[in-house]
């Protein structure tokens, strides 16, 4: 379930890193020094509401788990991972656009935006993989349940529960080493 958190994390640190690098080069409407300080806060505060946000729908969904079953379909890390970047491909390059175009308003505010929303996805699993570990059990979605990559989404009933060695990934979503 964290692999799906954890999949859009990499690709917006990226692209919003490019981007703010790309911002940096005109001169905008702000200035670079007050473009950089803004994205700054910007990127803080993206980073803490992402990481904020629904954490009370996993909570929730998580207290209800129940131990996976013979017929539940729990899908490879690898294959979560392709799915969910190709669902949201279009989105994050209209997302890369618009942090690059804004540079010319307020440089590097839009790229750093974006590397925050990223990050705060990215502080979202590691919590996620901090209570998974702490219960000694990988969390699981049906992969029939995930609506649009979503894995808090309304078609979500629960959670599935599986020991700490099953799968290829760690505890977070991260590869098993």
């Amino acid at each position: 379930m964290a692999v799906v958190v954890r999949a859009g994390a990499a690709p917006m640190m990226w692209l919003g890193g490019l981007a703010a690098a790309v911002g940096l080069v005109p001169e905008g409407f702000t200035g670079r020094r007050i473009g950089l300080y803004g994205g700054a806060a910007v990127f803080l505060v993206a980073a803490a509401v992402v990481a904020a946000v629904r954490t009370g729908r996993y909570r929730e969904l998580e207290r209800g788990a129940t131990r996976a079953a013979r017929g539940d379909i729990l899908q490879d890390r690898a294959v979560t991972l392709r799915n969910r970047r190709r669902r949201h491909r279009w989105w994050l390059l209209a997302a890369f656009a618009a942090a690059v175009g804004s540079a010319f308003a307020v440089p590097a505010a839009g790229g750093l935006l974006l590397a925050g929303a990223g990050a705060g996805l990215w502080l979202k699993a590691r919590a996620l993989g901090r209570r998974e570990e702490a219960a000694e059990r990988l969390l699981w979605v049906r992969t029939d349940w995930v609506e649009g990559g979503r894995p808090a989404g309304a078609r979500v009933k629960g959670y599935r529960t599986t020991g700490p060695a099953a799968g290829d990934a760690a505890p977070g979503g991260a590869r098993r080493r």
